[in-house]
């Protein structure tokens, strides 16, 4: 079973792959109208579950209007839809699921959540996010970063803010694609132990470095991401705030990067606060291209998990 679950556990010729077939069925939409099905249409007859614990905007998006794009049909469900892993077991959700689609996409909050539907379904899974990682995001920001700016091998990359889930996936990316990477935020949100020890065991250690003007001199890219979540509470708003401020990308801090150095923001943003608005509509933004590319990114994922 060819499951999308991380970064970490899918080879770097795969992950190469799907790289080069997004790149390619972007090339091939150009200017045609968004709900037109793709010159080939190899999810016909297929059905694709998209399973949201979480809400979200870029994944439920992309993962539809792609699946539909390339001939399938779609089914969007909520947790509370589903009373996933509380009216019934996530086992027997995942072999009943088996029986109706082809193809499995769950957004949902914990690592065992996913896991634990990986090993009982009968169909491919994929990873949506999770509170530890979000690989799929990754797969579009390297496809957006290589678009521009050609291969990612040995760049700078310097993450601004929160070790958080989406790092993790940066540091597995590191070590699977062999670019520089380094970590500036502050030690009480310093990212898990184990996405940095991947990064390591493969040769690319990530770099901490408190200061933020360091950590981004002469970077290639540089990448913040919200501070805050819609489920925290206004105490750790406040907190995350305070110790979050000195990380900000503004154009200040953008001068110590490369002249042309691209900046990168998964979204939703909180503008004026993880960066300003002078950075996200400024040059050195790809905000807008990296959000476009999870709709080929997604594709590639999923044609990669079904083998088409």
């Amino acid at each position: 079973m060819t499951h999308f679950l991380d970064i970490s556990n899918t080879e770097t010729g795969d992950i190469r792959a799907m790289l080069d077939r997004a790149a390619a069925m972007k090339a091939a939409r150009a200017g045609r109208p968004k709900g037109t099905p793709d010159d080939e249409t190899p999810l016909a007859g297929r059905m694709v579950a998209l399973i949201f614990e979480k809400p979200s905007t870029r994944t439920r998006i992309s993962f539809d209007v792609g699946a539909r794009q390339m001939g399938a049909e779609t089914m969007v469900l909520s947790g509370a839809d589903m009373q996933l892993g509380h009216g019934e077991t996530i086992a027997d959700t995942a072999r009943v699921l088996s029986r109706y689609v082809d193809l499995i996409m769950i957004r949902t909050f914990e690592e065992d959540t996913l896991h634990e539907m990986a090993e009982y379904a009968d169909v491919p899974v994929i990873n949506g996010l999770t509170n530890q990682s979000h690989p799929c995001q990754i797969i579009a920001d390297v496809m957006t970063y290589e678009e521009h700016r050609g291969p990612i091998a040995d760049a700078r990359v310097t993450w601004c803010g929160d070790g958080n889930n989406v790092f993790a996936s940066f540091a597995h990316a590191a070590g699977r694609l062999g670019f520089d990477l380094t970590f500036s935020g502050p030690a009480q949100l310093d990212p898990e132990d184990a996405p940095m020890r991947f990064a390591a065991q493969a040769g690319r250690p990530v770099r901490i470095e408190r200061d933020a003007a360091t950590a981004v001199e002469g970077a290639n890219l540089v990448v913040a991401d919200t501070w805050v979540s819609m489920h925290d509470s206004q105490t750790a708003r406040e907190r995350r705030h305070n110790l979050l401020r000195p990380y900000q990308v503004n154009a200040a801090l953008m001068a110590h990067a490369a002249d042309d150095a691209l900046f990168m923001h998964c979204l939703p943003a909180h503008r004026e606060e993880e960066a300003t608005s002078e950075v996200m509509d400024g040059p050195h933004s790809v905000i807008f291209d990296e959000a476009e590319n999870r709709l080929h990114a997604q594709k590639a994922v999923m044609r990669w998990c079904l083998g088409v």
